[in-house]
């Protein structure tokens, strides 16, 4: 039987892969795990399971990331805006700040 080995360096790092081991059972899995990749290089944790146990969602089963489009958030989406809009932004802002000065002098 193959057991896939997942070794974490130092604690509270993640747990990479590092090899495989061929054993019987999980015990001597376990002891093949140490003597062949936790000895090598500093190790915290040895993570030793069945290959058979290991499933795999990739990118043709699931959306990763979401669906949403989310281009509104970088300035590449905003590339192709009219110029009707550019003006009616700056009438709108022309227009706030009339207001404010109307409302500042009305104040005196």
């Amino acid at each position: 039987m193959i057991w896939e080995v997942f070794r974490q360096e130092d604690a509270g790092e993640y747990h990479t892969h590092c090899g495989n081991v061929h054993a019987p059972d999980r015990e001597m899995a376990k002891l093949f795990a140490q003597i062949q990749h936790g000895r090598r290089k500093p190790t915290n944790s040895l993570w030793v399971v069945p290959k058979d146990e290991i499933g795999e969602v990739d990118a043709e089963e699931a959306a990763f990331g979401g669906t949403t489009d989310k281009s509104y958030r970088w300035v590449m989406g905003y590339k192709d805006l009219d110029a009707a809009f550019a003006e009616e932004v700056a009438e709108s802002e022309s227009e706030q700040e009339d207001a404010d000065r109307a409302s500042a002098g009305g104040d005196d």
